[in-house]
């Protein structure tokens, strides 16, 4: 996959952010048929000009580039220690760019809680009421990191660490998996009707790691 394609991702991520968001004004409406009909009002699809001050990005892709500056900036080593200080720390930083982009009660609550000056600085307490999106949205540049199947095990470790460092519980980091691992398939050209048992078939490797890191394991395993 080329640089130009990887760019193309990262950047076409924040435009579909910005179109669902429409400053909240979508995002929030639960209804389908009011924004088709509003989509319609604007010309459609072909006529929106997705720039400020109509169309902001939301929280997802504030935390998406935090999540790909942490990559750009500490995953060439083997130290994944340094690597989830590096996003704990991106993840507290950017709660300070969030007027106006909606986070969630999860993400807020959990981001107070990161100490990345501090050794394991990036665990928060588990949470039975952690699911949610919050750790989905941010992870597809995990999948443009660790992109091959020899990558497997990074992928898993990454984005399971960056998803409950703010929605830890198995509903919500697993989503970040998902992103993921969806992201490295689509690279690798496996078939999209593939995917989700791949997926299922990758989840018991994933659980051996959150037992191998000898936290959290038995609320884990229970609502697994």
């Amino acid at each position: 996959m080329s640089m130009d394609r990887y760019c193309a991702a990262m950047v076409l991520s924040g435009v579909g952010d910005a179109l669902g968001y429409k400053n909240g004004g979508w995002e929030f409406c639960h209804s389908g048929e009011k924004i088709h009909e509003e989509l319609k009002e604007l010309g459609g699809l072909e006529k929106l000009n997705i720039k400020l001050p109509d169309w902001s990005v939301s929280d997802d892709t504030v935390m998406h580039l935090a999540t790909a500056e942490a990559l750009v900036n500490k995953s060439t080593s083997s130290d994944r220690e340094a690597l989830y200080l590096e996003l704990a720390s991106n993840y507290k930083e950017c709660m300070n760019d969030m007027t106006g982009r909606a986070p969630g009660l999860t993400t807020l609550a959990s981001t107070g809680q990161l100490k990345p000056l501090l050794p394991k600085g990036y665990h928060i307490p588990y949470n039975p009421r952690g699911g949610g999106c919050g750790a989905a949205m941010r992870a597809m540049c995990i999948g443009l990191r660790y992109p091959r199947p020899e990558d497997l095990e990074d992928l898993i470790a990454v984005s399971v660490e960056s998803g409950r460092m703010t929605h830890n519980h198995p509903t919500g980091y697993l989503g970040a998996l998902a992103a993921a691992l969806f992201t490295s398939y689509a690279i690798q050209g496996k078939p999209v009707k593939s995917w989700g048992a791949d997926l299922v078939s990758t989840l018991p490797q994933a659980l051996r790691y959150i037992e191998s890191q000898e936290r959290d394991v038995q609320e884990n395993k229970e609502a697994w």
